[in-house]
């Protein structure tokens, strides 16, 4: 007994999760074979399970920990939010301190307003979209992901050049049909599909790095030439930087990549670990929405006091700290370097792409740059290197197709153990 309660195993969590929760998980991602170990705390850098084991975690949340398990500013942060109050259903003076901050950090946004999930951003950035321009069809790229909503989760039917197909059962072919799909840093083809369909085109919405496929870089020009083609045919350009916000850089990929966007949408690094969401963008725009415009979008939790509370935190601390940015990247660049240095001396057929705090291993000699490149890779082959780090506590997300990242909680000490269990993995996925 520890607390009051019966000490419990991973495995006898799952078994009892399994009867009660489709597939013992709440979001599919979490799933792997036999089983996920089940959380007990984390703190920093690690996350200890159930079962007593402490693992170094590069999942962070997929991306929404920047600072790390727990940071004691969001926890000082609150601890007072929840003695004030945990939901108003009003206005604060919060949120409008954070949507100042927003749009000073992210020029391309005029005005913004508070979600709580990445899906709503999207979902409603859509809507927008369509509301503005009066157009239906969308234009997404085959890989990028923007939440599990109907517009949206659609992929590529038969041909390059094809309306979109339902990508799970219960999304209805008539909505999907107005989904194009192209293929990410593959201009020619994009322009064609924009300009065969300019007529109709309300929107162009991608990832400006897709990092649910792993993590793919844009090709010089290509989101240029997105800018270029949403101002050629009258189109939103919408840039889902859900996981891109905050991380990539303070003001995200835009700022990264000096390309603007009509709609920005944002999330994950925001909340620190809560739920929060913002979508914003130019003004004649924004000014749509309800209750000025005639697009609707509402939400009992959007703007919330612990969620705003947090971000504003957070926000803070990135103005304040910039420096952050460049102590992740280095490590990330030490720790891809060495493994790189582990695939040639084994001659394993792998590659490795990173970015700023993020990075990914792919199992396929190819060089990454669409979803195709990221279908040759070797699923078996990863599954083993992700079970032998498991194994040494270093836990990276369970799928090929998701990105690692640090955080300004990782050390050095946690770096050099990540190395050595990298050699071991690798040697491990030899032959």
């Amino acid at each position: 007994m520890r607390g009051g309660l019966k000490m419990v195993s991973s495995a006898e969590l799952y078994e009892r999760a399994r009867r009660l929760i489709p597939g013992g998980v709440n979001s599919p991602v979490r799933a792997y074979d036999p089983y996920p170990f089940f959380t007990k705390k984390a703190s920093g850098s690690r996350i200890h399970d159930v079962d007593g084991k402490v693992y170094i975690d590069y999942v962070m949340g997929y991306g929404a920990l920047l600072l790390g398990h727990s940071p004691e500013i969001i926890i000082q942060t609150l601890r007072k939010a929840v003695e004030d109050g945990v939901l108003y259903c009003t206005p604060t003076e919060e949120e409008v301190i954070l949507a100042e901050k927003i749009c000073k950090l992210y020029p391309s946004i005029e005005m913004v307003r508070l979600a709580n999930t990445g899906l709503e951003a999207t979902m409603h950035a859509i809507r927008l979209a369509r509301g503005y321009t009066g157009r239906k069809k969308i234009l997404k790229f085959e890989g990028c992901y923007h939440g599990a909503h109907d517009s949206l989760l659609v992929k590529a039917g038969s041909g390059a050049l094809t309306f979109g197909a339902p990508s799970s059962l219960g999304v209805l072919e008539d909505l999907a049909k107005h989904t194009l799909i192209s293929r990410y840093n593959d201009i020619e083809l994009t322009e064609k599909i924009v300009r065969e369909n300019a007529e109709d085109l309300a929107a162009i919405i991608v990832e400006p790095i897709p990092v649910n496929v792993g993590l793919i870089k844009p090709k010089k020009g290509f989101l240029e030439a997105l800018r270029r083609l949403a101002d050629e045919v009258g189109a939103v350009l919408i840039f889902d930087e859900v996981v891109t916000g905050f991380r990539l850089a303070p003001g995200g990929a835009q700022e990264y990549f000096n390309v603007k966007a009509d709609i920005t949408t944002l999330g994950k690094a925001l909340g620190g670990g809560l739920p929060i969401s913002a979508f914003g963008g130019k003004r004649e725009i924004m000014e749509n929405l309800s209750p000025v415009g005639k697009v609707y979008q509402a939400g009992t939790f959007s703007g919330n006091p612990l969620s705003t509370k947090t971000a504003l935190t957070v926000v803070e601390y990135i103005e304040k700290n910039r420096q952050i940015y460049g102590e992740m990247r280095r490590m990330v660049e030490r720790l891809c370097r060495a493994a790189r240095e582990f695939i040639e001396d084994l001659k394993i057929d792998a590659t490795v792409n990173n970015l700023e705090s993020m990075f990914q291993v792919f199992f396929t000699p190819r060089e990454i740059l669409s979803y195709d490149d990221v279908l040759t890779s070797d699923l078996g082959r990863f599954k083993k290197f992700f079970h032998s780090l498991l194994k040494q506590g270093v836990f990276i997300p369970p799928s090929q197709f998701e990105t690692c990242f640090f955080s300004t909680a990782h050390t050095d000490e946690d770096l050099e153990k990540t190395i050595e269990a990298f050699g071991r993995a690798f040697a491990e996925c030899r032959g």
